[in-house]
């Protein structure tokens, strides 16, 4: 960490030497030409402070800034980094203004062609003015701007958001249910059934007779498991459907309906007990039964 921050020290460092050393290499070719757009001598000192004075303003709003604000300073860096290198290279193309701070030179004679000659003069007289109006606009960037605060990460997320979210659930608003009317029937007692005798009636019940429910409150509970619960225990025998036992004579009598129709190939235990719906051992006894009497009447 000590070394890191060494590091980025050494890189400030040095920006601000190669800064420091172009600014003293672009001073004669600014003041040689504020003189010759007439600036007295004091000006004439002052002018590369207006623009390279400037750009290193621009360069450390840059490192400051973001977004919208950053680009603006990065604009302003590239316009007036232009701007000194115009007049850097008009510096070196003429000759007479390397003498006296470009006193000796007329205006008129920054270029040959007289709408560059004009231009030329509207750059160099209007950086100064730039300067006051995109200085101040970066300054006060700078000192209105508010850094984007870094979200902490907060340990066991999941589990305080999980949390959050159960307590909400109590505070939603809910319609209180209107009360339940249940009517009571009365189940008949639990014995021993005889599947030849009738299930016995019901007892009547009167049809007045209900008792109204209290509202039931709706609370917030955990969640439950959504899987079934097994049936546990045996099934009551007052609870199955009674089936009638049919006699053998009657069994004889449905099989013979049945088969009427059949060859004698057909006739077979496994037919007779899906039509008569009765057991194997059955099926085979009436099987045998049929095709004797078949046999007989042949």
């Amino acid at each position: 960490m000590n070394l890191h921050r060494k590091g980025r020290a050494a890189l400030v460092l040095a920006l601000v030497a190669v800064v420091g050393m172009a600014f003293r290499v672009s001073w004669n070719a600014l003041r040689d030409i504020a003189g010759a757009v007439g600036a007295d001598e004091t000006a004439a000192m002052l002018y590369p402070f207006v623009v390279d004075g400037l750009m290193a303003l621009a360069l450390i709003a840059t490192l400051v800034l973001t977004a919208d604000a950053r680009k603006f300073a990065l604009r302003v860096l590239g316009t007036y980094t232009l701007a000194s290198l115009v007049l850097n290279y008009v510096h070196g193309l003429v000759p007479e203004l390397h003498s006296d701070g470009g006193a000796r030179v007329d205006w008129t004679r920054l270029a040959d062609w007289d709408p560059a000659n004009w231009a030329l003069v509207l750059l160099a007289t209007s950086l100064p003015v730039g300067s006051i109006y995109f200085g101040s606009d970066l300054v006060a960037k700078v000192l209105h701007h508010r850094p984007t605060p870094i979200a902490t990460p907060i340990e066991n997320a999941e589990e305080s958001t999980e949390t959050t979210m159960k307590r909400s659930t109590a505070d939603l608003l809910e319609s209180t249910p209107e009360p339940i009317t249940a009517t009571l029937v009365r189940m008949p007692d639990q014995g021993p059934v005889d599947h030849l005798k009738s299930t016995p009636a019901f007892k009547p019940i009167q049809q007045g007779a209900t008792v109204p429910l209290a509202s039931i409150d709706r609370r917030a509970v955990p969640a439950g498991s959504t899987r079934s619960r097994r049936a546990t225990g045996r099934l009551p025998d007052a609870a199955k459907s009674p089936r009638p036992k049919r006699t053998p004579d009657q069994l004889l009598d449905e099989a013979r309906k049945a088969t009427a129709g059949w060859p004698d190939s057909k006739v077979t235990a496994e037919g007779i007990r899906r039509e008569v719906h009765t057991s194997p051992a059955n099926a085979r006894m009436l099987r045998d039964t049929l095709l004797a009497e078949r046999a007989k009447v042949a």
